[in-house]
């Protein structure tokens, strides 16, 4: 099995910035991929970007331009970097991670969630 960890989160006005991260322990043996979601009250689980082991990204048309994925630690931590954060952004933010835990076995893992809250 694998674990994800996430950090950060919190109040943040709108216009500020904040930053989340995330690290992938236990038995890894690759990571496909590693990305973020959220989920805002009365509304489903959606992709916010990921990121591959080549290094390809995928953004949310809605944080475009505002946020930034990016992986270091040998590919086991992965960061969004928040910018210009709207009320909209308001969500628990969940950290997901394709691993393979042997040369045939793979999983989906997801983080705890963390709390992001835009507002005055």
């Amino acid at each position: 099995q694998a674990q994800l960890v996430e950090s950060g989160g919190g109040l943040v006005q709108p216009g500020g910035s904040l930053e989340l991260s995330c690290s992938a322990s236990g038995n890894i043996f690759r990571i496909i991929s590693m990305g973020w979601y959220r989920q805002a009250p009365k509304n489903e689980r959606e992709l916010v970007a990921t990121i591959n082991a080549g290094g390809a990204i995928t953004y949310a048309d809605p944080v475009k331009g505002r946020f930034t994925i990016s992986r270091v630690n040998s590919g086991n931590t992965v960061y969004l970097q928040m910018s210009s954060l709207k009320p909209e952004d308001t969500a628990v933010y969940y950290c997901n991670a394709y691993i393979y835990t042997s040369p045939v076995e793979w999983n989906a893992y997801w983080g705890q969630g963390t709390q992001v809250t835009v507002s005055a």
